[in-house]
């Protein structure tokens, strides 16, 4: 591990020297992908720093009490650092240890998030505008933005489904455990009896891909234009705004209409669907790598129940952890932390098991 920590401080002393560099400066490509090494580094580099520091103590401590003749109180004092800088070093080194995971390259990535009723009619499409809500307003939180790229409303005020990017620095590494199956155990407010319904709304969680990361072939695209339906007066009777792609090698269709403009919505709709066959080649390089450690907090895999919102017992249970919180009201207005830092944490520890098996 050490070997490699010096070979990491000695490559950012390089990028520290390239960000000086006229040529690198000038060249905004160039700049931001040393940049962007740099920062990543950044944090690694400051912790090996202050384990040096911490081991030097240890060991100008333990040669001050090997040399011996110290007189009581400046012995005390000795033996005290070295206990100190003995704890600070080990703290330091599993600290590192976590550092020199192999990071996720999507982590810093935008998310483009998909909310889809599933089991439950009117009910799940409801719990899907709640799901939209909680999300939208961790996002807050965070200080991110986000923003509806193709919804269909239901009239109850839920979604049939809605896709929605978030923009925020870290937003796919904290949201990209939410893929999966959320159940939801309420009385509906149409239930007259009072009898607790179940219902399933499902959640992808895509990372945004530019197009320079992620190139689609224009000939493998059918294009259709539409009117758009439901509400938007004599201009849904004029135009033909709405967007249909379909990706034909894969079959992947994306429709969108919220737009008046047809540029506006062919381009969301290009979002969305380069995140989505990003996704999917992703996702079939994993498989084809038969020992590959698959994530035990989930493979992402949209068919997984992954959560229950019981609101008759204030309960929300991640089943993949075995974490139950009675929160449900604060986690429904945004209040995720605790879920996903569980969620990260556990993720980080099974890596952690992974590296040294």
């Amino acid at each position: 591990m050490f070997d490699k920590l010096s070979e990491v401080e000695k490559r950012y002393e390089v990028l520290c020297e390239k960000l000086s560099d006229p040529n690198i400066v000038n060249d905004p490509v160039e700049y931001k992908n040393v940049a962007k090494e740099y920062k990543n580094l950044e944090g690694v580099v400051a912790k090996y720093k202050e384990y040096k520091a911490a081991m030097a103590e240890y060991e100008e401590a333990a040669e001050l009490l090997e040399g011996g003749g110290l007189d009581p109180e400046f012995k005390a004092m000795a033996v005290e650092q070295l206990e100190e800088s003995k704890k600070n070093s080990e703290i330091f080194a599993e600290e590192l240890k976590i550092l020199l995971l192999p990071k996720d390259p999507n982590d810093d990535k935008n998310v483009v998030i998909e909310i889809r009723g599933a089991a439950g009619g009117d009910e799940a499409a409801l719990f899907a505008g709640s799901l939209y809500r909680m999300y939208s307003m961790y996002a807050e939180t965070k200080g991110w933005k986000s923003e509806i790229l193709s919804e269909s409303p239901t009239e109850l005020g839920g979604f049939k489904e809605v896709s929605f990017l978030i923009e925020g620095d870290g937003a796919y590494s904290k949201l990209k455990f939410e893929s999966g199956v959320h159940r939801v155990q309420r009385v509906p407010d149409t239930e007259a009896s009072g009898r607790i319904h179940t219902s399933t709304v499902t959640v992808a969680v895509l990372p945004e891909v530019e197009e320079v990361e992620f190139e689609i072939n224009p000939a493998d695209l059918q294009i259709d234009t539409y009117r758009s339906g439901g509400a938007g007066g004599q201009h849904v009777n004029k135009t033909e705004s709405a967007i249909r792609i379909t990706h034909l090698p894969t079959n992947t269709v994306v429709e969108c209409q919220d737009e008046r403009s047809q540029y506006k919505n062919k381009e969301r709709a290009m979002k969305i669907l380069r995140s989505r066959l990003y996704e999917r080649a992703q996702r079939e390089q994993t498989e084809k790598i038969a020992n590959e450690r698959k994530l035990q907090v989930g493979a992402g895999d949209r068919s997984e129940r992954i959560r229950t919102y019981n609101f008759p017992q204030g309960r929300v249970t991640d089943h993949r952890i075995g974490l139950t919180l009675y929160k449900i009201d604060a986690i429904m207005n945004g209040a995720l932390d605790e879920v996903v830092d569980a969620l990260r944490s556990f993720d980080t520890a099974e890596k952690l098991k992974g590296e040294q098996e």
